[in-house]
């Protein structure tokens, strides 16, 4: 579904990533973890269009999609999840989550969908017209969430969805995130907490200042060394 080759991205002088490869296939779910500054939020900006790589190739469902604009990237079937989920205070639930269908014109779809959000994250139906500034992060979680399952993605980018959150919620997120792709939705994480993102994932890439130095299975990298040393705290 999605293959990066030597991916290369600059802020001013600063490379943040170098040459970078990976690949997600149709139906999985894919780990990328790393350390604070290996770059890897830089490389779903870059697959989102939010920021353009310098040098190598985005190819999604076999064409190149790096210089495409963010709108037409959504159009497409690729929807992010940002760092620090990124909700709309001063809106409620339920406009939080109509923005996520902005592009979308299919009423009646729509409103299915809302529902199967609303299926998926019950607290969010029961608080739909309350602001979203006065949700716990868990919640706010689940609206960003929600919100990115609105465009309708085929492929879902998540960037440290467990970030700030209390162990009950990582657990719950993750779950859910499972049950996503279960449901036929393709995933691309990025997550700091090398454990749990690993034991969902079929295939892992481990970052450090820039590049891939790992790769396999999630089995494969959480029984590794290496990984367990830098990551697991073994």
């Amino acid at each position: 579904m999605l293959v990066v080759k030597d991916l290369t991205v600059h802020y001013g002088v600063i490379k943040a990533t170098k040459e970078v490869n990976f690949k997600v296939n149709e139906g999985e779910i894919v780990s990328l973890i790393g350390a604070n500054g290996a770059g890897k939020s830089t490389i779903l900006k870059a697959i989102s269009g939010l920021h353009r790589p310098t040098a190598g190739e985005i190819i999604y469902q076999g064409k190149p999609i790096q210089k495409e604009s963010t709108k037409k990237i959504v159009e497409l079937g690729i929807s992010q999840v940002p760092e620090g989920r990124h909700i709309f205070g001063g809106m409620t639930v339920l406009e939080n989550l109509e923005m996520g269908a902005f592009l979308r014109k299919d009423k009646v779809g729509i409103q299915k969908d809302l529902k199967m959000v609303f299926e998926r994250f019950p607290i969010l139906e029961e608080r739909k017209k309350q602001d979203t500034a006065t949700l716990s992060g868990g919640e706010q979680q689940m609206v960003a969430m929600g919100r990115a399952l609105m465009s309708r993605p085929k492929l879902l980018l998540l960037d440290e969805p467990s970030m700030g959150l209390a162990p009950i919620f990582i657990k719950e997120i993750f779950n859910i995130i499972k049950m996503i792709n279960d449901q036929g939705t393709t995933v691309l994480l990025i997550e700091q907490n090398a454990k749990v993102a690993l034991e969902i994932a079929q295939q892992g890439y481990v970052l450090e200042t820039g590049r891939v130095v790992q790769s396999g299975t999630g089995k494969e990298l959480l029984a590794s060394d290496d990984v367990q040393k830098a990551y697991l705290g073994g």
